[in-house]
């Protein structure tokens, strides 16, 4: 390929990338849902990541706290939640990796149903 066919497709591609990178996010609060109680690793951990997360990005990020059946009721509400990246599961290996184990049915599918982010610690 030329320089001026390659300078050309460069500037193509920047031209509809430009769109794409104008795009701001979070446009508005953003929910971190923790699957267990208040006060235990997982719990702290999401409040530390929302309290920075607000600082940098100028949104307001909220720890839920949705606690109950080892992790799936919390696991539920984010897989049921709509699919806007609003609403972010924080959460241990228990309802991705040992609840597959421990029951016989889970109500999401941890492979399909969740897009992994970060790993955080």
């Amino acid at each position: 390929m030329s320089h001026k066919k390659l300078i050309a497709a460069a500037l193509t591609a920047l031209t509809l990338i430009a769109p794409v990178a104008a795009q701001t996010w979070p446009q508005q609060p953003v929910k971190m849902v923790v699957p267990f109680a208040p006060g235990g690793a997982t719990d702290l951990i999401a409040r530390l990541l929302a309290d920075q997360f607000s600082r940098r990005l100028g949104q307001s990020f909220v720890v839920e706290n949705r606690g109950g059946a080892s992790g799936i009721v919390g696991t539920q509400a984010v897989q049921t939640a709509r699919a806007d990246g609003y609403t972010l599961l924080v959460s241990g290996n228990g309802p991705h990796a040992t609840n597959v184990a421990l029951f016989r049915k889970l109500p999401y599918d941890p492979l399909k149903d969740f897009a992994q982010i970060s790993i955080v610690g």
